[in-house]
């Protein structure tokens, strides 16, 4: 595999092109039906868990929370935030309660995060956002028995990022227990000069201050004991699939506990997709991540 900054302009931009990758449909089709898939688990969650929406965790008109809760309630309550993707400009809360058929019915709470996407939000201000959204979290479900993080694509990076947190500024230390890191993407420098940084408009200072893998030894000292799944599908693109790997290999290497998980027959968008599954494989890992298989 050829150093990103060897490529061409447009071999960057296809690499970053999750779309162009799939080999169920056509670039337009995959993401049409990404959406569709989205929402439309997202409905049925809405229609078979109790939820609160639109809950605010700050002052803007994005920082909202939506909550799914399990029917029936045990003292022993897990919580899984779930942070959404569309490379930081498109998607939002609403089509992110697709997990919660299958974890609510294992007594899972899940809270689906909205952020400020790009170019109403910067790189700097998501950042702040997610981070915030957990600690509001914290605040308002102090029962719960054990936090979990989970995104995809940007919302992988957005994980990766409130996981290499310095929770001094915020006064609190939460204990993360577990995180799922999906088609992530962790090094933003590639992005710069492709399609993806137009609506975000980094500069290589913003890119670097946000750039996951810059920020082992703080994730090794403000996530201590939490398990880390980084996992990418078979049909990511090559540069999608090295993200995982480099970053995978670099949290090994700092004795994080990671574990690097090749989702067989997925593209960028189904392997998220099947999360609506109880018997997908990611989905059973996470419920046994839990203690609730």
């Amino acid at each position: 595999m050829s150093d990103w900054k060897q490529m061409t302009n447009n071999e960057l931009e296809k690499q970053y092109s999750p779309s162009q990758w799939s080999l169920r449909m056509s670039a337009d089709d995959v993401i049409k039906a990404h959406v569709a898939a989205l929402k439309s688990g997202t409905e049925t969650a809405r229609a078979v868990t109790q939820h609160i929406l639109d809950i605010p965790y700050g002052e803007r008109d994005e920082e909202k929370l939506d909550v799914y809760m399990p029917v029936s309630s045990s003292p022993d309550v897990p919580l899984v935030i779930y942070i959404h993707g569309g490379y930081w400009q498109f998607l939002s809360k609403e089509e992110s309660g697709f997990m919660a058929v299958p974890l609510a019915q294992k007594g899972v709470v899940v809270v689906a995060v909205d952020y400020s996407i790009a170019p109403k939000g910067n790189m700097d201000l998501m950042v702040s956002q997610v981070r915030r959204s957990l600690v509001a979290v914290i605040q308002q479900y102090s029962h719960i028995s054990g936090l979990y993080i989970c995104g995809h694509s940007a919302g992988a990076h957005l994980a990766a990022m409130v996981l290499s947190t310095d929770w001094s500024e915020y006064g609190i230390s939460p204990q993360i227990k577990g995180a799922f890191l999906v088609s992530g993407i962790y090094d933003l420098l590639p992005i710069l000069s492709t399609y993806v940084n137009e609506p975000l408009n980094m500069t290589e200072e913003v890119a670097l201050r946000n750039s996951p893998n810059r920020f082992i030894s703080q994730l090794k000292l403000s996530s201590l004991g939490c398990d880390i799944v980084v996992a990418v599908a078979q049909n990511d693109s090559p540069e999608f699939r090295k993200q995982s790997e480099d970053y995978f290999k670099s949290l090994q290497a700092a004795g994080v506990k990671v574990t690097l998980e090749d989702i067989p027959d997925t593209d960028h968008f189904n392997i998220i997709e099947q999360l609506v599954d109880e018997n997908y494989y990611l989905t059973q890992l996470l419920l046994k991540m839990m203690g609730k298989s």
